[in-house]
């Protein structure tokens, strides 16, 4: 239901960056993880700045068991909430890259 509804409005505007964000998480949510893929993938395209997604890319893609990969979006999300001064992100970022770096 939330799913439609969302899908509805990106139709209206499909470059907004909160609704692909929120369509990829709904997708997320059901497990359906090749579409939520898409669509952080469509958003990190569209708007590379848009500093909340690269934490739930990373660990999309650790579910997806592709490690190489996450840290390469927690490295992209590193460097976009440097540039914003978003040491909160910065920080979520780190740590997340640090644990996986850990485990391989």
């Amino acid at each position: 239901m939330r799913l439609e509804h969302l899908l509805k409005l990106l139709e209206e505007t499909p470059d907004d960056s909160f609704l692909l964000f929120a369509v990829g998480k709904e997708y997320e949510k059901a497990e359906d993880f090749g579409n939520a893929l898409s669509y952080y993938r469509r958003l990190q395209a569209a708007d590379p700045d848009y500093v909340g997604l690269y934490y739930h890319l990373g660990k999309l893609l650790e579910t997806l068991e592709r490690p190489e990969e996450a840290l390469e979006a927690y490295d992209a999300g590193i460097a976009v909430a440097k540039a914003a001064g978003d040491r909160h992100a910065w920080s979520e970022l780190a740590a997340a890259r640090l644990e996986l770096d850990d485990e391989g």
